[in-house]
């Protein structure tokens, strides 16, 4: 069958409908109630990359469902009863600063299609609305019904999906293309919770410096890139003393640190390099690095001070909660990784919030109630907020081999292996799941970061990939 062919033909169209759905500025946003009484859940922007993403298969001649806006599906209807599904997200992440082409633009520059959600993930939807468009022109009927299925907001909660399979049969088996070649045969458990402390008030009769507020991060699941705080001194010459100690700070370890007056007020900034919660060591935390300043600082509050103090002797910038004792590991998936994602502090309360992903064969209960016997003794509270139980599949399962297969013969790539990640993908939302694609090995991964991008070149193969993946999986020549 030469699907290859209507791939070719469909090129320059598949690169302007990515443009076309990056120009959508999909951050969750919140519920949102139309003048016409409809309701959006997740915002107009997300709203809006849904319509056009459903309005591009329906043009195409699938069926399409929109499930009160939670979510959606673009059917090509096979013979058979059975369901092969890809799940995909059209959400994304906040921007974030220091972009060097417009986030929600779409421009295409050397090669490249920049854009929030190149890679994560309307980029690979993208490639697989297409590929789904290249099979049926090629003049393919599928044993089972293919259908894409369109999340909307896989980055902050998954109330999307649940809703969607509470309304939708589910599928029967298929894959997410939300993570990375050659194949995923394994997904790290997650747990997000917050640590959380009350002050009390300090003493109406004692001076000396207070700190404000503090806020650093968007997003549970990326390292914090930015951090400010905002401290007040009713004490001549503080000010001063403030900025040699930041002068040192910065000569001593090289972090981006600024400071400036804002009103009687003293306002510090630090900067960080943003990461997705999975990877963070390809990231810099900048609330790390301003919890490292300000505990050099004496505040007023002493409150405030056991907060960061607890911060530096037992989160800092270590990444797999060693000084927590939560640093676990084993032999499929590795160690345990710990980001800390946002920070919020004012004159009441201090809150962080935590991303942990945990080894496959650990137990998230386990590693929570081990952290909460360091809280006790700085009277911190945990606030759970999510969890989601690892997936493992072995290496020689049929789906997993089969996805090798097609991978290793698109690329010649023999040398690598199947994965276990920590990033959590709809491959947790419903049995029979698998990740794959979109990422391959040895390209940068800019997913959450600034200057997201994908090149023409791999925004082609991918689609040739998924395919013939889709192609092989709604067959019936396989035993999935």
């Amino acid at each position: 069958m030469d699907y290859e062919k209507y791939l070719e033909i469909n090129k320059e169209e598949m690169i302007f409908a990515l443009q076309d759905v990056i120009r959508s500025n999909s951050e969750g946003g919140e519920k949102f109630l139309g003048k016409d009484g409809e309701v959006y859940p997740f915002g107009m922007g997300v709203h809006e990359s849904l319509m056009k993403v459903l309005a591009m298969g329906e043009k195409m001649g699938f069926e399409v469902k929109n499930v009160d806006n939670y979510g959606g599906h673009i059917d090509f209807k096979g013979k058979g009863d059975k369901v092969m599904a890809i799940l995909g997200h059209l959400d994304v992440v906040p921007a974030g600063s220091g972009w060097d082409f417009d986030p929600y633009g779409g421009e295409v520059a050397d090669g490249k299609i920049y854009g929030r959600g190149t890679t994560d993930n309307k980029g690979p939807v993208i490639s697989c609305l297409y590929a789904m468009k290249a099979l049926k022109e090629a003049g393919y009927q599928p044993e089972c019904t293919i259908r894409l299925i369109l999340g909307l907001d896989e980055e902050t909660g998954w109330k999307g999906m649940k809703y969607y399979f509470d309304h939708v049969e589910r599928p029967d088996f298929g894959f997410t293309p939300d993570a990375d070649f050659p194949v995923i045969n394994g997904e790290k458990g997650m747990l997000v919770f917050g640590l959380a402390k009350k002050f009390s008030a300090s003493s109406a009769s004692a001076k000396g410096l207070e700190l404000r507020s503090l806020q650093g991060g968007t997003a549970p699941n990326s390292v914090a890139d930015s951090c400010r705080a905002v401290v007040r001194s009713g004490q001549d010459g503080d000010y001063d003393k403030i900025r040699e100690i930041v002068r040192m700070y910065k000569e001593e370890t090289g972090y981006k640190v600024n400071v400036k007056g804002v009103g009687k007020s003293l306002e510090i900034t630090t900067s960080g390099v943003s990461a997705h919660g999975a990877t963070p060591w390809k990231g810099l935390n900048a609330i790390s690095v301003m919890m490292q300043l300000l505990g050099r600082l004496n505040f007023v509050n002493e409150d405030h001070n056991d907060f960061i103090q607890f911060y530096n002797d037992h989160i800092g910038f270590n990444l797999h909660g060693e000084n927590l004792g939560v640093d676990i590991s084993d032999e499929p998936s590795g160690r345990l990784v710990f980001n800390v994602g946002m920070v919020e502090l004012d004159s009441e309360a201090g809150k962080l919030v935590i991303n942990i992903r945990y080894p496959v064969t650990a137990d998230g209960e386990e590693v929570l109630e081990k952290i909460a016997e360091t809280l006790d003794r700085y009277e911190i509270g945990l606030i759970r907020t999510e969890h989601k139980a690892p997936i493992f599949r072995e290496v020689d399962s049929p789906m997993v081999k089969l996805l090798m297969d097609i991978y290793q013969k698109h690329t010649g790539d023999t040398e690598s292996k199947p994965l276990v990640i920590g990033g959590g993908t709809y491959a947790r939302s419903t049995p029979n799941i698998i990740a794959y694609g979109a990422l391959f090995p040895g390209d940068e991964d800019l997913m959450h970061q600034k200057n997201e991008c994908v090149t023409i070149e791999r925004f082609e193969q991918m689609t040739k990939i998924y395919a013939e993946a889709i192609y092989k999986l709604s067959s019936g020549e396989y035993n999935i």
